[in-house]
């Protein structure tokens, strides 16, 4: 009996543990942390045997292949006996691809694709048709494919998730940008970096269809330098587009695929601010590809609500706005978040740097932000870069803490803006925790 070792005992983990025990493989899964209840409940129901807390070695290098978490990074020890063992290692995405006949629609790109994989989730399920959301979002995909019938797949795919796979191939595949993010995991090589998200172009057909922004520098810079059968579906907001694809052209965007068009007033959607333009014109040629009702798309783009921990609209409390933009954890993300600010912001910012280059922003901070409150534990870097542009920079070390500072620096006009640029592990357990806490912090000013 073939063995697989699952690393990491996580969401994608567990899930991928559940899958291989139904396909008979010989299943143990390994993390080097606590599982949450959850997971050990689940593996227990399903007969699993795990361990936590610690890798033991020989129970994993006897495998016939590993699938690795996203979150277990190559430079650790066990990952590094692994590759000298040369077991084949593979992503959560890669296996759960061999079992799952549904159509894929694959998001990637360094900013958006929570958001554009939400939109498109909810356009398909508005249409009618019997659709699963996975990835790097919601329930593990093998989980799902191992106990759901789904027809088609909404799959948000990491750097990490794409690095993993081989054979996996997308029927629709979205890549909305790419800038420097993870850098720390790639060598400090932005160009490792955008190997990885281009890989989710591999293995398509030429029925099978690509969406990209042409308006990308990074992505038309590399565009040239693979070799893609899929019908190539560009998205720009700069220039008229004469064949498949969406372009911008009096304040509307225009929708074709197959002399099919589908038109809309970009005030008419529901998500505000210039990259949302872009991610709702992905989610809109998907729905073209897809053949969904036109009206059924204008509804889905004008009727989403968006993604908690993304601009998230927290509340007001004496006039001064609450934003909880969390999911924004590099450089890039954050300056979206500031350049849709309106008025004064009071911005919180850090975490876990991740080789970050704040250049970008200065000119926005300068513009916008009237204080600076770091939520981290080394907060040097964003001292030394920001404390000649902002006049008042203070320090804390937890989401309360920053919050009450924040109210007690606000006037009334004034926007708290958590937008961090920086992973959250540093004082949180993810970014969705960090959001939560700030979210919580925020109550307790309503009540105090």
């Amino acid at each position: 009996m073939n063995r697989i070792v699952i690393l990491g005992g996580g969401e994608s983990g567990t899930g991928s543990a559940i899958l291989a025990r139904q396909k008979g493989f010989d299943v143990f899964l390994s993390d080097n942390g606590v599982l949450s209840p959850e997971h050990r409940f689940l593996l227990l129901k399903y007969n699993i045997p795990f361990e936590e807390r610690g890798h033991t070695h020989e129970l994993i290098l006897n495998a016939n292949e590993i699938i690795k978490s996203p979150g277990v990074p190559e430079v650790a020890p066990i990952m590094r006996e692994i590759r000298s063992e040369e077991i084949p290692v593979i992503s959560e995405i890669e296996f759960t691809g061999r079992y799952c006949n549904a159509k894929k629609i694959c998001i990637t790109g360094s900013n958006g694709k929570t958001t554009t994989t939400s939109l498109i989730y909810f356009l398909l399920k508005n249409a009618g048709l019997n659709v699963g959301l996975a990835g790097n979002i919601g329930k593990s995909y093998a989980y799902q494919v191992a106990t759901e019938k789904f027809d088609y797949y909404v799959l948000e795919l990491s750097s990490f998730q794409l690095d993993g796979m081989y054979d996996f191939k997308a029927d629709i595949a979205v890549l909305l940008n790419i800038t420097p993010d993870h850098l720390d995991r790639y060598n400090n090589s932005f160009q490792n970096y955008i190997n990885s998200k281009f890989r989710i172009t591999q293995n398509m057909h030429k029925e099978d269809c690509f969406i990209f922004c042409s308006d990308d520098e990074i992505t038309m810079g590399n565009l040239k330098k693979i070799i893609l059968k899929a019908k190539m579906l560009p998205i720009s907001q700069t220039e008229i587009l004469n064949n498949n694809g969406v372009y911008v052209i009096n304040n509307k965007f225009v929708a074709n695929y197959n002399n099919s068009e589908f038109e809309m007033l970009i005030n008419d959607l529901s998500l505000n601010g210039r990259h949302n333009v872009y991610n709702s014109m992905a989610a809109a040629i998907t729905g073209k590809i897809l053949d969904i009702h036109n009206s059924v798309i204008r509804n889905s783009l004008m009727g989403f609500k968006g993604v908690e921990h993304r601009l998230e609209k927290v509340t007001k409390i004496r006039d001064i706005e609450f934003i909880n933009d969390s999911k924004a954890t590099n450089v890039n993300s954050a300056w979206y978040a500031l350049e849709s600010m309106h008025g004064r912001t009071i911005w919180i910012v850090g975490g876990t740097d991740k080789g970050n280059d704040y250049s970008s922003l200065f000119d926005l901070v300068k513009k916008k932000v009237k204080a600076i409150v770091c939520l981290g534990i080394d907060n040097r870097k964003i001292i030394e870069n920001f404390r000649q542009l902002v006049p008042v920079i203070v320090e804390t070390r937890s989401a309360k803490d920053a919050v009450e500072k924040s109210f007690e620096m606000g006037e009334p006009g004034d926007t708290v803006l958590l937008s961090p640029a920086c992973a959250s592990f540093d004082l949180f357990e993810n970014y969705e925790d960090r959001g939560k806490q700030f979210k919580e912090a925020v109550k307790q000013l309503e009540v105090a």
